[in-house]
């Protein structure tokens, strides 16, 4: 069996995902385009799974799929004075077209706000209209300076709503149902335990009223922002006119939202469950669930736990690796490498005996199971597992939690973190939500992740840097 090529997560963290990401044959660089990936099958399927499932809860809450330009007239982002602002380092600008320069730049697409702003105003003219519930999915293109595969790319894959209402008061409904939903998948699919919250001011959406996000705690205790939800407002509708003839008979602006998650969820699947002999999968995104791998030495022996191997992989939906020139050992690491959630071992003892070996890949427990009884014992292994890595990732989450009650132990908590693992913590803390506070936790190399929707800890308090009371404490950590 090969040396493995995956580093140590204690060992540089880094480097452990990126090899996690290679050898499970996710992706790779693509070095010919500055800061963008190639996602392969392994990784794209995953990817494929989790836009099933969103997909099917948009259209559950009755949003519609649809697809707008990928170029934007560059006038369009200059409506929305805080939204270009806040999107102008990370342009990439078309000037030329056709051979001959454009009389107006396009921007390719870093977020859909403004061309969808354009296109409700020509949709929208009553209430009778009202709500309008649009989903995209879509690649946008943000130029970044330092990228990772998944976590941070040039070109990445995502969906955008997009909703225009008749009142706040609806809008906020639906910023927070997709929130609920976003942490459901995350949860429920993805075995990944979120803390759901609001940015403060001067961490939310550029153009928006109010962002709410979804935190996750990687494995080194670093935080992702796994999805965002924001009130617009009115400010979209004011800066495209998009207006519609109240039930009164009254002109108003219609209040937006937008929401999306991207392949950073990907990112974030693997530093969640992956170990240091490679990628874990929840079965729940598994592309392949269970791998059969027939044992037998001699050629007598072959025909017949081939025929078994192939008849019990009919019956449980498992994939035979009958590939020749490889060995059993050789191809449990192919499949431990690639994250399949269960590996069957077949033999000519087993055959004899009329069982099978069932390998969890989380945990590495071998079971013989009656190959009579595989068919039912699969499934159950299968929610087990998921519900294991769910468990594990929560655990991990409450045991690197820790409360703070002034700003030297946030930084001392911080700092301890870094110097124990070279990663993090999540510190909850009385905190305004001032841009001032956020500056000052900045200062060392941290941020305000969010403020929880649902205070879990001790109610109001005083804020660690101004002293003054606020209502519950406030998410802070290092995060990628």
């Amino acid at each position: 069996m090969p040396e493995s090529p995956i580093t140590a997560r204690g060992e540089d963290f880094a480097t452990w995902y990126q090899d996690v990401v290679l050898q499970g044959d996710m992706a790779e660089p693509a070095e010919i385009v500055k800061g963008c990936m190639v996602i392969k099958p392994n990784g794209y399927a995953v990817w494929e799974l989790l836009q099933r499932d969103l997909d099917d809860r948009f259209k559950a809450t009755g949003h519609q799929n649809a697809y707008f330009p990928l170029l934007i007239p560059q006038s369009f982002l200059r409506k929305e004075a805080e939204h270009v602002e806040g999107f102008s380092p990370e342009l990439a600008v078309v000037t030329i077209a056709g051979g001959k320069e454009l009389e107006e730049p396009y921007v390719i697409r870093p977020t859909s706000e403004t061309i969808i702003g354009y296109f409700f105003a020509r949709w929208i003219q009553s209430w009778r209209d009202l709500p309008v519930l649009i989903n995209q999915w879509a690649n946008v293109l943000r130029w970044e300076l330092r990228t990772r595969m998944f976590l941070r790319t040039s070109e990445f894959l995502w969906q955008e709503g997009h909703t225009a209402h008749a009142s706040h008061e609806e809008a906020v409904e639906e910023v927070l149902r997709i929130l609920d939903i976003y942490a459901a998948v995350a949860e429920e699919v993805m075995a990944m335990p979120v803390v759901k919250g609001v940015k403060t001011r001067a961490e939310k959406f550029a153009g928006a009223l109010k962002s709410y996000s979804i935190e996750a705690m990687m494995q080194n205790g670093l935080a992702l922002q796994a999805g965002t939800s924001h009130d617009l407002g009115q400010n979209f509708g004011k800066a495209f006119d998009v207006r519609y003839q109240t039930r009164e008979g009254q002109l108003d602006y219609v209040w937006q939202t937008s929401w999306g998650v991207s392949t950073r969820l990907i990112g974030g699947l693997i530093m969640t469950h992956s170990d240091d002999k490679g990628l874990v999968l929840p079965p729940r995104l598994a592309p392949t669930k269970a791998v059969l791998v027939p044992i037998y030495r001699k050629d007598q022996e072959r025909a017949q736990v081939l025929e078994a191997a192939h008849r019990i992989a009919h019956e449980t939906g498992a994939r035979v690796d009958d590939r020749e020139g490889q060995s059993p050992g050789a191809k449990f690491f192919h499949w431990e490498r690639r994250g399949v959630p269960v590996v069957l071992e077949l033999g000519p003892r087993d055959l004899a005996a009329g069982k099978i070996v069932v390998k969890r890949r989380d945990t590495g427990v071998k079971e013989p199971v009656t190959q009579s009884d595989l068919a039912a014992r699969l499934p159950r292994v299968m929610e087990e597992m998921q519900a294991g890595l769910y468990q594990a990732a929560r655990e991990r989450l409450k045991q690197n939690t820790a409360l703070a009650n002034s700003l030297e132990e946030v930084v001392g908590i911080l700092r301890e973190a870094t110097a124990e693992k070279g990663g993090g913590k999540f510190v909850m803390a009385h905190l305004k939500d001032d841009p001032a506070c956020d500056a000052r936790m900045k200062e060392f190399k941290a941020s305000v992740r969010c403020i929880p929707l649902v205070d879990e800890y001790d109610g109001p308090g005083k804020c660690i840097v101004t002293g003054e009371t606020v209502d519950r404490r406030a998410l802070i950590a290092k995060a990628y």
